[in-house]
């Protein structure tokens, strides 16, 4: 009885790894405009993926990179995704999450990677403000001018801050 319930977890592994495999086709080949995403080394279930902030909002030029964890049971179950770059957004809390309802009740399992990516993409441009993990961010919002400074003050602040550890790590190695 223990080996067919171990031949069922690889099997499911197996089903989810050839949808992984089929998304990251069709992601390759959509040509959508500012979002990408790649696995993890070899491992099909955890993914690094990026989105550049659509032309016309006020993240246009800033690039963030993001991570993708996808469950066992995926897609039934939503995929995990979280901003490895610092963000400043009325929906994205100080660790990363995402407050995006088709990453939770929402979730259908018609939902592929590149969905997911283009929602967060437009998440950033028109946030949910009724609805925030940052409520700083959700009140400047108002106002796109203050809202601009200081996103572009936090966003160079970090990301300098990254790329001065990165370059530490260099030095060391």
């Amino acid at each position: 009885m223990a080996e067919s319930a171990v031949e069922s977890v690889k099997l499911a592994a197996n089903n989810v790894t050839k949808r992984l495999q089929k998304e990251l086709r069709t992601l390759m080949m959509s040509g959508s405009h500012g979002i990408s995403a790649f696995p993890e080394g070899d491992n099909m279930f955890r993914w690094i993926g990026t989105i550049e902030g659509a032309s016309g909002t006020v993240y246009e030029n800033l690039a963030y990179k993001l991570s993708l964890t996808f469950p066992a049971t995926y897609p039934i179950e939503a995929v995990k995704v979280k901003f490895e770059t610092p963000c400043y957004h009325p929906n994205v809390d100080s660790h990363g999450n995402i407050c995006l309802d088709i990453l939770k009740e929402k979730w259908s399992a018609l939902y592929d990677v590149r969905t997911v990516l283009l929602s967060i993409q437009s998440l950033l441009g028109e946030p949910n403000i009724d609805s925030p993990l940052n409520a700083q961010a959700a009140d400047l919002w108002k106002d796109q001018t203050l809202y601009k400074k200081v996103l572009l003050e936090k966003y160079n602040k970090e990301v300098r801050k990254s790329d001065d550890s990165t370059q530490q790590l260099h030095k060391l190695s």
